[in-house]
């Protein structure tokens, strides 16, 4: 059973709940798309919403009495926007025909490695050779299980300011530094050296959470998992059409990156509101657009 099905409404305990689910959505997919593999391979994806932006996919292929086989299923929230516009490698999962996208965000100063959601999409674009790395534009989106909605950090418009010059000033800083620019790798150390002073000297008396204002790193063994710490900026509440299970949708800030994350009502401590901060662990996925 998939561990995410709770964060899409789905509190199921027993296997047999969750085939009755995967019967609905054979039942009346929202959208069926096919992508051949090879010339005797072909797999079907299978999407059913369950709510606005949310609902399951399936993953398999028909066999010859017309019946699907499904091979693997896994839940989806579809995020809103461009999240990146970054140069993106996909590689495929070594267990089953699923795949992972990849880019170096700037403003993370990480790889950002989320789950593809529409393979079948991204395995015809690539048979017919369309597919490039360049020019591309990402919307990102997550699924969490638990979160926190904390305080926002009191800035006056100038601290606002300021601080986005520094982001900008920071990312070009880290381009140059993978160019190989030894000015721009002194300059970011010593910027590092200088906030690891600060951090050390105010964290004596002060809390954590008043001096990192958002935060992206990642959590756990698992390469698509994610703790963030961001500014909400929109959000609302929906319910599941089959379970009436409550969801938020929250559209979150972090460090300087926009994104939706998708949250139980029950697995949220605290009330969301606009300007307050989401702190929590993300399923990152992820939909690509090859321009």
């Amino acid at each position: 059973m998939h561990s995410y099905l709770r964060a899409i409404g789905f509190n199921m305990k027993k296997k047999k709940e969750i085939e009755e689910i995967v019967k609905e959505v054979i039942k009346a997919p929202a959208s069926i798309k096919t992508a051949r593999i090879n010339e005797d391979v072909e797999i079907t994806q299978i999407s059913k919403n369950f709510s606005e932006r949310v609902g399951l996919t399936l993953v398999g292929e028909y066999n010859e009495s017309n019946e699907f086989i499904m091979d693997y299923y896994y839940p989806y929230f579809n995020g809103s926007g461009v999240t990146t516009s970054e140069d993106v490698v996909v590689e495929k999962h070594s267990d089953k025909e699923s795949y992972a996208g990849v880019c170096d965000e700037m403003k993370v100063g990480v790889s950002l490695i989320f789950y593809l959601q529409d393979v079948a999409e991204y395995m015809n674009g690539r048979r017919e050779g369309s597919m490039s790395k360049q020019n591309t534009a990402v919307t990102l989106s997550g699924l969490s299980l638990s979160g926190k909605i904390i305080l926002p950090i009191s800035k006056n418009e100038e601290q606002k300011i300021n601080y986005k010059e520094a982001s900008v000033n920071r990312s070009h800083l880290i381009a140059a530094a993978r160019q190989g620019d030894e000015e721009a790798i002194e300059s970011l150390t010593l910027e590092d050296i200088d906030t690891y002073t600060q951090i050390s000297r105010r964290i004596m008396h002060e809390d954590v959470f008043t001096l990192v204002d958002t935060y992206f790193m990642p959590y756990g063994i698992e390469c698509e998992q994610y703790s963030v710490m961001g500014e909400i900026l929109d959000y609302s509440l929906v319910k599941n059409s089959m379970t009436g299970a409550e969801i938020y949708m929250l559209s979150i800030e972090c460090n300087e990156m926009i994104f939706d994350v998708c949250i139980n009502k029950e697995d949220i401590l605290g009330e969301p509101a606009v300007g307050r901060r989401f702190k929590g662990v993300i399923w990152m996925q992820g939909k690509i657009d090859f321009m």
